[in-house]
């Protein structure tokens, strides 16, 4: 049995948004094909979500001079518990998949939040004299985004989530463009279905 984390950083549902439409596609189909899998849906926008902010800050540079982690703040507690939370539930995942939208030609800042969880030097890279590695294996990620535009994978959102999650030791990445439904609006239906598709195919064998 593996674990898929199932990463939707999206505030729409299938219903108003296309990448969503695919997530959620691509989830009901996996479900069918892995029945004994344990899936964990984290949805970023149904949650307080923490962000390297000043409390996360400063409570890091107290912990790291002595101070006990219940001396902190609640909030500092609060946020970093979370924060800490999220590091391992993404180490213990053996699949992820994310779902979001081009903004902007970037990703949304929540996902780069729960990005920033998993990013943890000593406990998914390694900094060594010769330079930091890897040390997550054996995980593989699937991304679904929709681009109003047609970029075929060149634009930053999809580049900086491939780059990262290789960053980190997983090297396993395929992604699902949902892409041109802006350029061709009268394409959409077509757009979509084809990314639908894809990525039932994909949960056949992910």
């Amino acid at each position: 049995m593996s674990t898929l984390l199932a990463v939707k950083a999206h505030p729409l549902m299938s219903e108003d948004s296309k990448s969503m439409k695919v997530f959620y596609a691509f989830l009901d189909s996996y479900k069918k094909s892995n029945p004994e899998d344990e899936i964990i849906l984290l949805d970023l926008y149904n949650e307080e979500f923490p962000e390297i902010d000043l409390d996360i800050l400063t409570g890091w540079n107290d912990l790291r001079a002595g101070t006990e982690f219940s001396a902190l703040t609640a909030s500092q507690q609060k946020k970093i518990a979370r924060f800490n939370e999220s590091t391992e539930q993404f180490l213990a995942a053996d699949k992820i998949v994310i779902g979001n939208g081009l903004w902007n030609l970037n990703i949304p800042t929540r996902l780069k939040a729960w990005i920033d969880t998993i990013n943890i030097a000593g406990k998914t890279f390694l900094y060594t004299e010769e330079g930091p590695v890897p040390m997550t294996e054996g995980k593989k990620l699937l991304h679904i985004q929709a681009n109003g535009g047609v970029y075929n994978g060149q634009e930053f959102s999809s580049q900086y989530i491939k780059g990262i999650f290789n960053f980190i030791g997983v090297n396993d990445v395929q992604q699902v463009l949902v892409e041109g439904a802006d350029h061709h609006p009268e394409k959409t239906e077509e757009i979509i279905a084809d990314a639908v598709k894809k990525a039932e195919e994909l949960s056949l064998t992910f």
